[in-house]
């Protein structure tokens, strides 16, 4: 279960107390089938699968969220097909046009008439809080959905003053610095990728793979002028990914090092092997955060009037 992409929200100590009700808020924000004249629906759904009732996982200070959604696939190209269909069969009996106002009064019977037909796709994001940091980590890298993932969470608790990052230190500034230098902060060392850009706007970029990011080319387009927007990174041999410059960390891979220490064992039951990876990717993000708090100045949210 671990996560693949990181989009990071900060929260007040005070909401820190609220967190331990969230179970008891959740239930009423669970996720309800979509109905047959709903385009979608969203709520919370069991960590553990279908097969279960309960809507949180909890180890220690962490609590791991999941939300579902679940939307009517009903594509534009079939609701224009069967309107344009509809208006054709009234100008051959009518011999009249079929003006602005009928037309979209037809387009609503179509979509109205198509949608109990329509599949159902269902989707699953989850998300974990650390109540004593004060840390939401949503797994994906769109901001609208991590934002929805906010906005559930802002639901179910009424109150959920969840900040975006807003790092003191640039990251586009602090990471072409250490490319253009080649001093990384201790623990940290450059992966094989990385995407630069002009800073002008419709300015040229270049997307670097399985490149040697110290190499005279890569050197050559920073003495140009340009940024980096994105790079990997491997910090202390245990877990690599992409950091952007919007803070987003993308292609998280947790290394062997650390996957050995889940074991081989398989006997053990869904919940057991959910507990270990969960504490596991945890604890090893929270160290990770802490070393990103330093080096771009993260400071936690205090309460706002």
């Amino acid at each position: 279960m671990f996560f693949r992409n990181l989009t990071l929200f900060r929260f007040p100590a005070s909401t820190s107390r609220a967190l331990k009700k969230l179970d008891q808020h959740l239930p009423s924000h669970r996720l309800r089938e979509c109905g047959p004249l709903e385009l979608a629906t969203q709520g919370f759904v069991s960590p553990y699968g279908r097969d279960s009732e309960a809507l949180l996982h909890q180890v220690g200070a962490f609590t791991l969220v999941t939300i579902g959604a679940e939307e009517r696939l009903l594509p534009s190209v079939v609701v224009n097909e069967a309107l344009a269909e509809r208006v054709s069969q009234i100008a051959e009996k009518s011999g009249r046009r079929v003006g602005g106002k009928e037309r979209k009064r037809l387009k609503e019977e179509v979509i109205s008439e198509l949608l109990p037909r329509a599949f159902i796709r269902p989707s699953r994001r989850c998300a974990y809080l650390d109540a004593e940091q004060g840390w939401l980590v949503v797994d994906t890298a769109s901001r609208k959905a991590a934002e929805d993932a906010v906005s559930r969470l802002r639901q179910a608790l009424g109150r959920f003053p969840a900040t975006p990052m807003a790092p003191k230190e640039s990251p586009r500034a602090l990471m072409t610095r250490w490319l253009i230098d080649n001093k990384l902060p201790k623990g940290l060392t450059l992966g094989e990728e990385c995407e630069l850009r002009d800073p002008a706007e419709a300015g040229a970029v270049v997307r670097c793979r399985r490149q040697d990011l110290e190499s005279d080319e890569v050197k050559e387009h920073l003495k140009s002028g340009k940024h980096v927007f994105q790079l990997a990174l491997v910090f202390d041999d245990r877990m690599s990914f992409v950091l952007g410059e919007d803070f987003v960390v993308r292609k998280l891979k947790f290394l062997d090092i650390v996957l050995d220490e889940l074991g081989q064992d398989t006997s053990e039951s869904a919940q057991a092997e959910l507990d270990a990876s969960f504490a596991l990717m945890t604890l090893e993000l929270r160290n990770l955060f802490e070393h990103l708090e330093s080096w771009f100045g993260l400071p936690r949210p205090g309460e706002r009037d």
